[in-house]
């Protein structure tokens, strides 16, 4: 059967949205990675599918990396399922409100695009996870090209983040792939590569975790402002510049949540057999 899709995307990350609100869709991993393929199918960083939602939200998100595997979160992908809500189903909810494999989300419309709720950051060894016995400002993780120390927490998804003098030299697509294959992050990771240029301005590039590296990742962003904040002097408002564009985060302090802002872009509209 065939398929109504829309491609998104936040700032270069990319989405297939299917709508599966009024009639639910169940899809195996081959056809995801099928949608998923830029060549022989849509082309996405992710594929992420509405189904209908329990008590008090307006949709189930579920999020799906381009091998197929699950995600728990996504923030350039909440901005997009946000907007998709608003201009395609009519709602006017304001937070729109999702249910995801990390917990309730809210989504505020804001002069910027939108204004996301990320939730409080998660330091517990065992809660992000990571193998470790006690929570620690970095952690060393042994590679084949020797020890990298890094910071890690989730944000709903487990982020490790490395700060970088030069963010465009970074080999993000050798190193990161070989953290995300320690043995250290059971459920693997995402891997931001940070470079600190003042306060209140930094440079990031993620390698995320099913898909490799993208244009941008809200998580990310999320994540390496909130190991700037805590180790690196950073305020708490950061425009974090990413190769698709900038993401303003906004973060007071530990055990407070984490703010994202940033544009969402439908692209185009079409039909697929799966």
């Amino acid at each position: 059967m065939a398929l109504n899709f829309t491609k998104m995307h936040g700032l270069g990350n990319d989405f297939v949205v299917l709508d599966g609100l009024d009639s639910p869709i169940v899809l195996a991993p081959d056809s995801i990675r099928r949608l998923a393929d830029r060549r022989f199918g849509v082309g996405c960083d992710q594929l992420l599918l509405l189904g209908p939602p329990g008590s008090g939200a307006d949709a189930r998100l579920s999020i799906f990396n381009t091998d197929g595997s699950v995600a728990e979160q996504c923030g350039n992908g909440v901005r997009c399922i946000a907007e998709f809500l608003r201009r395609r189903r009519g709602l006017r909810a304001d937070p729109v409100k999702l249910e995801t494999a990390a917990g309730r989300i809210e989504v505020f419309a804001d002069p910027a695009g939108w204004r996301v709720n990320m939730g409080a950051p998660e330091f517990d060894p065992a809660r992000i996870p990571l193998k470790a016995d006690r929570r620690r400002d970095s952690y060393r993780v042994d590679l084949r090209e020797g020890p990298v120390d890094v910071h890690v927490l989730s944000m709903g998804n487990p982020h490790a983040v490395l700060v970088v003098a030069d963010v465009v030299g970074a080999p993000v697509g050798t190193l990161g792939p070989a953290i995300q294959q320690s043995r250290q992050f059971p459920r693997g990771v995402n891997v931001g590569f940070l470079r600190i240029i003042d306060a209140g301005h930094v440079e990031l590039r993620v390698c995320e975790r099913g898909v490799g590296e993208t244009l941008a990742c809200g998580s990310g962003a999320c994540a390496a402002v909130v190991a700037g904040r805590l180790y690196h002097g950073l305020e708490p408002r950061v425009d974090v510049g990413l190769k698709g564009g900038h993401l303003r985060i906004d973060w007071v302090g530990e055990g407070e949540p984490v703010w994202m802002t940033g544009p969402a872009t439908t692209v185009y509209e079409g039909r697929i057999d799966p």
